[in-house]
């Protein structure tokens, strides 16, 4: 079971480089060319436009998993008491559904834009694969956070860091 989320892991994170990488790229030879020759690229704001739900939408497994989601340490002392340890759960429990969600939503947008043929302006991308993808990316972080806080050993075995999260 390791070895599978490990390779999952790493298939999201290869995809999220090569997306980092193309945006800065075309974005790099746009302004190149917009400056140099007077001449953008044809259709730059809907490849930055996918590109950069990709790099969200692969970043969110990983960072769920991880556990360096954004966080508000207020209220960390009372909280992190052993007596508080249910609280764990239901924000756990929160999250789950949220992502679950998330995920209900961008599959109804699919069917939808698939039903309507629904593309991007410039370039005519067509947008049910990304809604799909981006459901497909809050599943893995639903599963990926359930793995991680309800399976023993879980986080030693994910080869990921262990983080209370960014704080705020």
């Amino acid at each position: 079971m390791d070895r599978i989320i490990l390779h999952i892991k790493q298939v999201i994170e290869y995809l999220l480089m090569f997306s980092l990488l193309m945006m800065v790229l075309i974005n790099f030879v746009d302004v190149s060319g917009r400056h140099l020759f007077n001449r953008p690229i044809f259709g730059i704001q809907d490849l930055t436009e996918h590109l950069m739900a990709l790099v969200v939408f692969c970043g969110l497994p990983l960072v769920t998993m991880a556990g360096t989601h954004l966080t508000v340490d207020l209220f960390d002392k009372l909280t992190q008491s052993p007596r508080m340890q249910w609280w764990k759960h239901v924000i756990h429990g929160l999250m789950v559904v949220i992502l679950c969600l998330i995920a209900w939503t961008f599959i109804q947008s699919a069917l939808e834009a698939h039903s309507i043929a629904d593309v991007s302006t410039e370039l005519r991308l067509p947008r049910a694969p990304l809604y799909l993808l981006m459901a497909g990316s809050a599943i893995l972080s639903a599963l990926g956070l359930l793995y991680m806080n309800y399976t023993p050993n879980a986080k030693a075995t994910a080869d990921l860091p262990s983080a209370s999260g960014g704080e705020l």
